[in-house]
């Protein structure tokens, strides 16, 4: 059975990069760890910004990475038993975890935050320029 893209009208020239790119996320999205996404009030003039928090308990600054690869955004947690324990009930496992997000063109990564087990990432979406371009119609005879 072939798979028929759904991006697949006449009229989107040139978007198979977002489609494969949507087939990443789907893939990655396994639920762990949780997050939330917030739009955040804009300042005087300031440009659209959004925070997404994730729940990161028991890791630490050393054991996470916020990185920028091919516009995604993706956070890895690196977590290991520092010595062998005797578990009667093991219900906080350490547990490697990646979560991509896709970014938009032109999206900034402003920072990142831990604070409380929360690593909160603040991210810009500035306005694009329009541009209006004019293309010469060439007449052959």
């Amino acid at each position: 059975m072939s798979r028929v893209p759904s991006l697949s009208s006449p009229f989107l020239l040139g978007f198979d990069e977002i489609e494969r790119a949507l087939d990443r996320v789907v893939k990655g999205a396994d639920g762990y760890p949780p997050y939330n996404i917030e739009r955040c009030d804009r300042g005087n003039g300031q440009p659209e910004r959004l925070r997404i928090t994730l729940a990161v308990a028991g890791f630490t600054r050393d054991q996470l990475d916020v990185t920028i690869e091919e516009n995604q955004l993706v956070i890895r947690g690196r977590q290991q038993d520092e010595k062998p324990r005797q578990y009667i009930h093991r219900g906080i496992a350490a547990r490697h975890f990646q979560r991509t997000f896709v970014l938009a063109e032109g999206m900034l990564v402003l920072g990142a935050d831990l604070k409380n087990g929360l690593l909160s990432i603040d991210l810009a979406r500035p306005e694009p320029e329009r541009v209006v371009k004019t293309i010469a119609i060439n007449e052959h005879e």
